[in-house]
C-alpha cells in the first residue's frame, strides 16, 4: 500500500504561490481605452490576455503602441515574453487580427501586397477612429504582447 502525504499549509502555500506567479506571468488584465475596437469591445471593459500567444486570422490582441508620429518604435519589444523592459513601460492597442505572414492585403492605394514573415495586419474594429495597419502597414510579431482569450 502506498501512503498518501497530506500537503503542510506551508508546503500549499508555496504551492499556490508558485502557480500565482506562473499565471501573472501567463495572464494579464487590460482595460479597453478609446473607440477603436467598437462595438466589440468599449472604453472602460476588461480584458483577459494570455500573454505570449497570437490568434489566428479574426482573433484579437493586445500590440506595443509605436510612436505615432515616427510610425516606429523607440525601444526594444517588449512583448511575446520578452524580459527586455517591464509591459508597464509602453502604451498598448488591442486591435483585431486581419492577416498573418504570407497572406495577402490591399493598401490604401489599391496596391496588393503581402504580409511578410514574421509580421501581422492589425485592425481596428472602428476604421473612422483606429490607428492600426491601414497606417502603420504590417506590425512585429514580438511587438504583440498576447491574445484577447475572454471579456472580464
Amino acid at each position: 500500500m502506498i501512503g498518501i502525504g497530506l500537503l503542510t499549509g506551508m508546503t500549499f502555500s508555496c504551492l499556490a504561490g508558485a502557480v500565482l506567479l506562473v499565471l501573472r506571468r501567463r495572464l494579464v488584465s487590460v482595460t479597453v481605452v478609446g473607440h477603436s475596437m467598437l462595438p466589440a469591445y468599449r472604453p472602460g471593459d476588461r480584458v483577459l490576455i494570455r500573454r505570449g500567444t497570437v490568434p489566428e486570422r479574426g482573433g484579437v490582441v493586445v500590440v506595443e503602441q509605436p510612436s505615432t508620429e515616427r510610425r516606429a518604435w523607440d525601444l526594444p519589444p517588449a512583448g511575446l515574453g520578452s524580459t527586455r523592459r517591464p509591459v508597464t513601460e509602453s502604451q498598448w492597442l488591442v486591435k483585431r487580427v486581419a492577416a498573418t505572414a504570407g497572406d495577402t492585403w490591399s493598401t490604401e492605394a489599391g496596391l496588393i501586397e503581402r504580409v511578410p514573415s514574421g509580421h501581422l495586419l492589425l485592425l481596428g474594429d472602428n476604421a473612422a477612429v483606429s490607428f492600426d495597419s491601414r497606417q502603420m502597414g504590417p506590425f512585429p510579431v514580438d511587438r504583440v504582447l498576447g491574445a484577447v482569450c475572454r471579456r472580464l
